[in-house]
């Protein structure tokens, strides 16, 4: 099938750019009196909804690594990658009752300031460079590239690099408007996401059913699916014996199974949501209700989530192994792609439109953050210590624009190598191993009032050393069978202990030496936050989203356990 887009489909595209173009205009003319006013430009102080807090955290973390990785990942392992989703859910949770109370009661706006303020400054400025270079030539760059390179792909043509220039000028029109604009623009981002997805997932449901002569809907394509591929809704991936295929010990060393949930996938996401400037800093302007509820709100779309990006996946798995997938090219990666060539026309614009939205409010979102880091923990503290506010807007401007013309400049010919490894891989590769050390270093200082700067500095490198070392040389050094881990052959020449366990191991580890170097200092660090259970206290329509949610995600594992 032509994968090339249809006049309506370029008409759906621009219908969809001009409706958010004019309705972040619009919002930004609204807020123009306080257009000066640096707390409105970064955090939208106190002006976002909670539905547009939630729809902007889901809007800033679902972009192309998503939709290509994800579903990439469903047409490898099944429907277990969704624990990424459900955990997320969770995860969510605890971040709308624990950790968002601190935040708000200590008034922090950035995660660096959170470190100076708990810890030193020392500590705050390093991880604030260290952020910045992260969310600059990693998160941004990789979002930058793979979304150029999913929609190059399904346009048919070779505008990788006018394509790229397009996404990098829609993101600085949003993101120069400050977070307001970005927070409220990212609801329709949103909209056109889920409706865009649904729509790609129902014709994809509906094209098996088709295939299969079971009935032309997306419930009897389901039903196909679950058919046709039973181990690929089993959200357990079974430990490898001897008589394993590489196949499923490959599978294993990507998702371990029960020991997934025993402390990897809890650190990314408890990481990723509570502990990320790019994801909290949604939150940070608002009161504690109105938090909690978009981030409950948040973690309730997350539900969704895996219909849109992974569904698509498992679909392709069937039709490709059956041989009515001929178009997939590119192994795994390729199945999203390949799923959308059998979109009507019209409908192929609509999916370009959702796949744009996604790209353009993560890259907004990031480069919101990083030019709130640069301006408030670094240009204001050591270079413009006499900033006014109207001053720190156009130096949060200026960062906005250098930090999307680098990532520009760095994806153009893809000088990272992002495109060798993948971008869902990248991402991960670089900050699958810091998270243990980080998420240590916040955990500890948020409710532990005896942790010290020094431990907080030991931990994040420790963290990091230890990653590294279980990811790339404990086999080598240690032998691959230990009371610790289990490495395992990867078909590539040498074993492997899979990703999720090394981070567990990397942690336990970390907040052990932290621990133990703070029992040297005081009791009750002088810098400690004061906790009082009334922060924690939760009113009755936040208790019913809760458990509306954790309800669901139990349905869900019963049923697919």
């Amino acid at each position: 099938m032509n994968q090339n887009l249809a006049t309506a489909d370029y008409i759906v595209f621009i219908i969809y750019f001009i409706i958010v173009a004019s309705y972040g205009y619009t919002i930004y003319h609204r807020r123009k009196r306080n257009e000066h006013d640096a707390k409105a430009f970064f955090l939208a102080e106190g002006t976002l909804t909670w539905w547009a807090i939630g729809a902007s955290l889901i809007a800033s973390n679902i972009s192309a690594e998503q939709f290509i990785g994800m579903s990439g990942e469903g047409f490898f392992l099944g429907i277990a990658v969704a624990a990424y989703e459900w955990i997320a859910a969770i995860a969510l949770i605890i971040v709308a009752v624990w950790f968002i109370p601190v935040y708000l009661k200590n008034k922090i706006y950035t995660m660096p300031q959170f470190l100076k303020t708990r810890y030193n400054e020392s500590v705050a400025l390093i991880m604030a460079i260290f952020w910045l270079f992260l969310y600059v030539f990693v998160n941004l760059t990789s979002i930058l590239y793979l979304g150029a390179v999913a929609i190059n792909g399904l346009v048919g043509g070779n505008y990788l690099h006018v394509i790229m220039i397009g996404l990098a000028i829609f993101a600085l029109i949003i993101s120069l408007g400050g977070m307001k604009v970005i927070g409220y623009t990212d609801v329709i981002q949103v909209a056109v996401l889920i409706i865009g997805g649904l729509v790609t997932t129902y014709i994809a449901l509906t094209v098996v059913g088709e295939k299969f002569g079971v009935g032309s809907n997306a419930i009897a394509g389901f039903k196909a699916l679950l058919h046709n591929a039973p181990e690929h809704f089993k959200m357990i991936i079974p430990r490898p014996t001897a008589t394993s295929t590489q196949t499923e010990v490959n599978k294993y060393i990507t998702f371990p199974g029960l020991a997934s949930y025993l402390a990897g996938i809890w650190i990314i996401n408890l990481n990723y949501w509570g502990c990320n400037q790019y994801i909290t800093q949604r939150a940070l302007g608002a009161d504690l209700q109105t938090a909690r509820t978009g981030i409950l709100f948040a973690g309730m779309l997350k539900l969704l989530m895996p219909v849109i990006v992974m569904l698509p996946g498992i679909a392709a798995f069937v039709l490709y192994s059956k041989g009515y997938l001929p178009q997939l090219v590119g192994g795994k990666d390729g199945a999203y792609s390949a799923v959308l060539t059998f979109l009507p026309t019209g409908l192929k614009g609509l999916s370009v439109a959702a796949l744009t939205a996604a790209i353009v409010a993560s890259l907004a979102g990031k480069v919101n953050s990083i030019s709130t880091i640069y301006t408030l923990d670094i240009h204001k503290k050591y270079i413009g210590k006499q900033l006014d506010e109207r001053k720190q807007v156009i130096v949060g401007r200026v960062t906005v624009f250098v930090a999307m013309i680098l990532a520009v400049l760095f994806t153009w010919n893809d000088l990272l190598g992002i495109g060798g490894v993948g971008g869902f891989t990248y991402i991960q590769k670089y900050t699958g191993f810091i998270s243990p050390g980080v998420f240590a270093m916040f955990f500890l200082g948020m409710f532990w009032k005896r942790t010290t700067g020094l431990a907080a500095i030991v931990g994040v490198i420790t963290g990091f050393v230890l990653s590294v070392f279980f990811n790339k040389f404990a086999p080598q050094v240690l032998g691959n069978e230990t009371f610790l881990y289990t490495a395992y052959n990867n078909g590539k020449g040498g074993y492997e202990i899979p990703f999720h366990i090394c981070m567990g191991l990397s942690f336990v580890f970390t907040m052990i030496i932290m621990i133990a170097i703070s029992l040297g200092g005081p009791k009750i660090n002088p810098k400690a936050f004061e906790l009082d259970k009334t922060m924690f206290r939760l009113k009755p329509q936040t208790l019913i989203l809760i458990i509306l949610t954790l309800m669901v995600i139990s349905a869900l594992y019963v049923k697919f356990w």
